[in-house]
């Protein structure tokens, strides 16, 4: 029987343990998760979601705090079109972020990172640009394209030096959303070093609509690796999306896919960033706490944990401080919500807003609790403490248990 160590990913003329861990923000997958991977042969991923705020959090810089002064005048305007990121303080985190992070890599494998096209900014292109070509500054090994079908992506990073250097992959959910990023990017002549098919069962923002169990991971990579060889591309395929166990990994290795990407048994890992309160409220999750709703103001549905406390959250908007997913007119799905709420209640007080959620203030706080389709199976993968909560496995270990299990076993940490 097959183990995921019988396999290779190969990306350009290198090959790598095919494990990627997906790119969790904000800085849920860590830096210290992601040097963990790349030391042990395989992919890791750092996320550049609040790229600011995540500066400001390991390297003392003042970013947030400075963008919260500058625009403090503001705070009660329900218009937030003037709240606009300075694009310099945008490359410098990026780069700052990255470039601590490729400092401390060791091993052979890689550090990618990823970059999400729903975080608009108030400038979509702009901000967008900014953050690619300032992450290919810092050295990065390679940029994942998230959140979006990234139909531009491409182009905004023509000119840079490490273009056609640095790994360059795309996420899809479906073969119809490949062919139409393929097509816009031809004139570039420069193909996407690695495709990941994000299935229903992923955790976070799925690229599907609410009729998300409709669809099968193993159907998709079906369609998207007949399309690439009709097509005679040698693109490597990532699966993603419910990929619990090595024996999971290797059904779609042997269906032909280079790899496989993996996140919900990493974030309860110690090298994980989730605070370790919260990653005991995934271990302890059942089945029927897995929840799939419309909360995120980016317009995809979301899997969370249903006691999340973002749920019908009422805060202000933090848009003075964050501000990632304003639209290119300062405009959001949560600040709309919001205001109608306070219009409803002029004095400002009790307001509860059902339907969307401030997803920057809450993910900056840990308090919007994505999570995969398997979290529930989660308390499987260790041993519970006399004290009742669980042990944290190390990131080494599940990413060893991937590569060398079979029989779809877990090898629990000791």
């Amino acid at each position: 029987m097959k183990r995921v160590d019988d396999f290779r990913l190969k990306l350009g003329n290198k090959e790598y343990v095919p494990i990627m861990i997906g790119g969790m923000g904000v800085d849920i997958s860590t830096a210290e998760l992601a040097l963990e991977a790349a030391r042990l042969g395989g992919i890791g991923h750092i996320s550049d979601a609040l790229v600011t705020d995540v500066s400001d959090r390991r390297f003392d810089t003042t970013f947030v705090k400075d963008k919260t002064r500058e625009f403090k005048h503001n705070i009660l305007n329900a218009d937030k079109s003037s709240i606009k990121f300075k694009l310099d303080d945008i490359t410098n985190a990026q780069r700052r972020h990255i470039r601590g992070t490729m400092d401390a890599k060791t091993g052979n494998g890689l550090i990618f990172v990823n970059c999400m096209e729903k975080l608009t900014m108030n400038s979509p292109r702009d901000t967008l640009q900014t953050r690619l070509n300032a992450a290919l500054d810092g050295g990065i090994d390679g940029i994942t394209l998230s959140a979006g079908l990234h139909l531009g992506s491409f182009g905004l990073m023509a000119d840079h030096p490490r273009f056609r250097e640095a790994q360059l992959g795309i996420i899809v959910s479906s073969v119809r959303a490949l062919q139409l990023f393929l097509r816009k990017n031809a004139k570039l002549n420069r193909l996407p070093d690695y495709v990941i098919v994000e299935g229903p069962l992923a955790g976070g923002h799925l690229g599907f609509g609410m009729d998300w169990a409709e669809y099968d991971l193993a159907t998709i990579i079906t369609e998207v690796l007949a399309y690439l060889k009709a097509e005679s591309l040698d693109i490597p395929v990532i699966a993603a999306g419910g990929i619990f166990t090595g024996s999971d990994a290797v059904r779609f290795l042997e269906m032909g896919c280079g790899g496989v990407q993996v996140a919900t048994r990493f974030t309860v890992a110690k090298e994980c960033g989730l605070p370790d309160k919260v990653k005991q409220e995934y271990f302890k999750a059942s089945e029927e706490d897995i929840v799939v709703n419309t909360q995120s103001p980016t317009g995809y549905p979301m899997r969370m944990l249903r006691n999340t406390p973002a749920i019908g959250s009422g805060i202000r908007p933090n848009c003075e401080s964050y501000g990632w997913l304003l639209d290119g007119n300062g405009g959001c799905a949560y600040l709309d919500a919001y205001n109608r709420e306070l219009a409803l209640h002029p004095d400002g007080k009790n307001i509860v807003v059902l339907d969307k959620t401030c997803l920057c203030t809450h993910m900056r706080n840990y308090n919007c609790w994505t999570c995969g389709h398997l979290t529930y199976k989660l308390k499987d993968t260790t041993r519970k403490l006399p004290d009742g909560s669980y042990l944290q496995p190390s990131a080494e270990h599940i990413f060893k248990d991937y590569q060398f299990s079979v029989n779809n076993e877990i090898a629990l940490p000791d």
